[in-house]
């Protein structure tokens, strides 16, 4: 494995293992920068939303990037206030120009608004079949949330986003999603940084001669979970993709399973309770 390998979705697409998480990224210059020095390093992999109001600095870092638009693997998500059929179906086209593409490769619910989602992935749906995006999908979807979307959905998602890392390891929703042929990513897959002063992380990252973060992203990795580190810091855009030169043993996978204590840093899809 490298920083370019891939896994190959339900529909025969490669999704890059590893990504770059824009979340946050509110200052432009910086933005661009970020995006930028991930490309030089070799993520081919660049995950924004509507929410995150910087699907501008996406476009823009892409095009001058030098590397061929096909060659990036391009996400982003209809915001809450956007879902029903016919609103993210307007979302889309608001994302689309502000990228500046003319086509997204995988286009997410970004949580599941009651009464809404299944119909934000129908519309999703259709996108799919225009071929205006290459990989339909969901975020923040748990086991239910997943089955109410089956109901309606001829092309079941493809991907699931959601908060997982060693505090929050998520096995449970893991083995549905594999079951069903949907690849699972992990944003937050650091925790926020919560897991980092772990000892027995850090402990194992002494071991391998690996950071705390090194250790956990090649956790995920080992453990068949797609990751979307955000960092705005070069240095630290740089230590997250070096994660292909060591791999950990079984033995210190199952110390890291062991970690799960169901602790969310970020908020619950059964119960979120967001502004629209």
């Amino acid at each position: 494995m490298n920083l370019q390998s891939t896994k190959t979705l339900a529909n025969g697409v490669d999704m890059p293992i590893l990504g770059l998480g824009v979340y946050k990224m509110t200052d432009p210059q910086e933005t661009v920068e970020a995006i930028t020095k991930a490309l030089d390093v070799g993520y081919r992999a660049i995950d924004t939303a509507a929410l995150y109001y910087n699907e501008e600095q996406v476009g823009e870092a892409i095009r001058h990037s030098g590397v061929r638009r096909e060659d990036i693997f391009v996400t982003t998500k209809v915001w809450n206030a956007d879902q029903g059929y016919d609103n993210t179906l307007r979302a889309f086209e608001v994302s689309l120009k502000k990228l500046g593409m003319d086509y997204v490769d995988l286009y997410l619910t970004h949580w599941p608004v009651e009464g809404k989602y299944p119909d934000t992935y129908r519309a999703i749906e259709r996108l799919y079949e225009e071929k205006l995006i290459r990989v339909p999908g969901v975020s923040n979807h748990h086991e239910a949330h997943l089955q109410e979307v089956m109901k309606v959905a001829q092309i079941p998602p493809m991907v699931n986003q959601i908060e997982a890392h060693p505090y929050l390891s998520q096995e449970p929703l893991r083995a549905f999603c594999a079951e069903q042929g949907i690849a699972f990513t992990a944003w937050s897959p650091l925790g926020r940084g919560g897991v980092l002063q772990d000892e027995t992380i850090v402990n194992i990252g002494e071991k391998y001669g690996k950071s705390a973060a090194q250790v956990v992203l090649r956790w995920h990795i080992q453990n068949d979970i797609l990751v979307i580190p955000k960092s705005v810091t070069p240095a630290r855009i740089e230590e997250n993709a070096t994660i292909f030169d060591f791999e950990l043993s079984n033995e210190d996978i199952v110390k890291i399973n062991h970690l799960n204590r169901n602790q969310r840093f970020g908020k619950n899809p059964d119960n979120f309770h967001f502004d629209f």
